[in-house]
C-alpha cells in the first residue's frame, strides 16, 4: 500500500502564509496525478489543485494567483504554498495521490487520501 503523510497546516492571520507538504511512501513504482482538496464545516469536499505527471497544473479560480502546487518527484512529495491566506481559505486539506505501486509480484493503481491537516485563517 501507499501511505501518505500530510503537515504544515496551522492558524495564520488574514493575508499571511502556510506551505503544505504531502510525503508519499510504500512500494512506488510511478506516481502520476497529485492534487490537494479542502473541506470547510458543512461543505463539500473541493479540489484546490491538482498537478499532473508533468509540470501541468490547475487551481480552482478562488485561488489563482495566491496558491502554487509543486511536486518534488525524487521524495516523492506534494507541496502546496499558499500565500495571502484569507478567512474563507479555512479548511481541513486533504492531499490526494494516484500512481501504481508493487505488490506481490504485481503492479498495482492506488488512489490514497491523506489523513487531512487543519488550515485556519483569523480574521
Amino acid at each position: 500500500q501507499v501511505q501518505l503523510v500530510e503537515s504544515g497546516g496551522g492558524l495564520v492571520q488574514a493575508g499571511g502564509s502556510l506551505r503544505l507538504s504531502c510525503a508519499a511512501s510504500g512500494t512506488i513504482i510511478t506516481i502520476n496525478d497529485m492534487g490537494w482538496y479542502r473541506q470547510a464545516p458543512g461543505k463539500q469536499r473541493e479540489l484546490v489543485a491538482r498537478i499532473r505527471s508533468g509540470t501541468s497544473t490547475n487551481y480552482t479560480d478562488s485561488v489563482k494567483g495566491r496558491f502554487t502546487i509543486s511536486r518534488d518527484n525524487y521524495k516523492n512529495t506534494l507541496y502546496l504554498q499558499m500565500n495571502s491566506l484569507k478567512p474563507e481559505d479555512t479548511a481541513v486539506y486533504y492531499c490526494n495521490v494516484h500512481g501504481r505501486y508493487y505488490s506481490g509480484g504485481a503492479s498495482l493503481p492506488f488512489n490514497s487520501w491523506g489523513q487531512g491537516t487543519q488550515v485556519t485563517v483569523s480574521s
